[in-house]
């Protein structure tokens, strides 16, 4: 079991190193601090940290007391940035006589000299100044609290701290791990009783997904959901836009529907071929899902709904190892994570995937754990 003190790495710097991360972080002795208006707010700042920082906020909740983000934190680009997305980062938390200031920076290091180029290190200097705080996940998750504390501070008039510990992290394989974490995510005011369809909720990333959000499109949360349904399909710069939403929000319902135990086969199909009534009954499918997966293949699509259908057993209850257990996904992803922190663990320990278990058990054998967490511990 790893202490607290031994936190497995970022692994910002390499891009073989997984880049997804679920975050989670409470208020200052559980209290129901945050309503509609306060909600907004966190949403708010968390939309404009995306812009500044370059992370990507692939799916979230705003409850009462806490929050969940799963956040993507991507290299920076090849050759750093160019002037003019550092200058259009900047203007999202500064005003514009300070952008103004960089920007003649910028302009008097490239034209230093007379040559071509310029002063190259002095440009490289000024961006340092600024992107030291991009693609950074403690970086990003820094601002967001400090600048939401200060708004909250100022607007309900105390002073203090409002978070009561450090954020807790877990990396994240894409594919099986990021959908299963995203739709846990989603479904968190289900399981709190506060709706009956997360759609319902508009403080999480469906209900902005499908609702629209506070102007109306929802295009942003679209963008995130449609990444981590998809992750294991495309890199981190493409497929990520908002024109695969139909097809990924029909296969991320399924898994929210089967999550709350809603029959989504047809009951006629099923009587009036007994094969297909079999597999459809063990899949979910509906009628036009189940011509879909036959055109298709029949078996690989029934094959992936059910190991979903598996995936969404575990979704109904809270799971621990998705806030505790360091690193989730397959078992080679979580001993590739063991090996590369192997100096942080006694000379005892082998490997580092443990099953799931307790209310996890159904994932056991699709997802891992680095952490052996204590079943029954609240």
């Amino acid at each position: 079991m790893i202490s607290r003190r031994r936190r497995i790495p970022d692994w910002g710097d390499s891009e073989t190193k997984p880049a997804i991360f679920h975050c989670v972080s409470r208020v200052v002795d559980r209290n129901f601090r945050f309503f509609d208006e306060e909600r907004e707010a966190f949403r708010m700042f968390m939309r404009m940290m995306e812009n500044f920082s370059g992370c990507r906020v692939l799916s979230y909740c705003v409850m009462s007391n806490h929050f969940h983000l799963l956040v993507e934190v991507p290299q920076l680009p090849e050759g750093g940035l160019t002037d003019a997305e550092l200058l259009r980062r900047l203007g999202v938390f500064y005003g514009e006589d300070f952008v103004k200031s960089v920007a003649d920076e910028l302009v008097a290091a490239r034209t230093e000299g007379g040559v071509e180029g310029g002063n190259s290190e002095r440009a490289a200097e000024i961006h340092a100044r600024f992107t030291y705080r991009m693609h950074s996940l403690s970086e990003f998750m820094k601002t967001l609290l400090q600048r939401f504390t200060r708004w909250f501070n100022r607007t309900h008039e105390r002073t203090g701290t409002l978070w009561e510990e450090r954020f807790k992290s877990v990396i994240v394989e894409s594919g099986t791990a990021a959908r299963t974490i995203s739709a846990y995510i989603d479904l968190n005011p289900v399981r709190a009783g506060m709706v009956e369809d997360p759609a319902d909720y508009r403080w999480s990333s469906y209900g902005e997904a499908v609702g629209g959000g506070p102007r109306g499109n929802g295009k942003k949360a679209r963008e995130g959901l449609v990444r981590a349904i998809t992750s294991d399909k495309h890199t981190a710069d493409t497929g990520f836009g908002a024109g695969e939403w139909k097809e990924a929000s029909r296969r991320y319902r399924r898994l929210l529907g089967m999550a709350l135990e809603r029959k989504s086969y047809n009951s006629r199909i099923a009587a009036a071929n007994q094969t297909s009534r079999k597999t459809n009954a063990r899949s979910g499918m509906n009628e036009a899902e189940a011509l879909a997966a036959e055109k298709a293949g029949g078996a690989t699509e029934s094959h992936r709904y059910l190991s979903e259908l598996k995936m969404a057993k575990i979704l109904r209850c809270r799971v621990r190892y998705f806030t505790d257990g360091a690193v989730i996904g397959s078992r080679g992803f979580v001993n590739d994570a063991f090996w590369e922190a192997r100096d942080r663990f006694s000379e005892k320990r082998k490997d580092g995937a443990r099953a799931m278990r307790g209310s996890a058990k159904a994932a056991s054998g699709t997802l891992w754990s680095m952490r052996a967490l204590r079943v029954g511990i609240k």
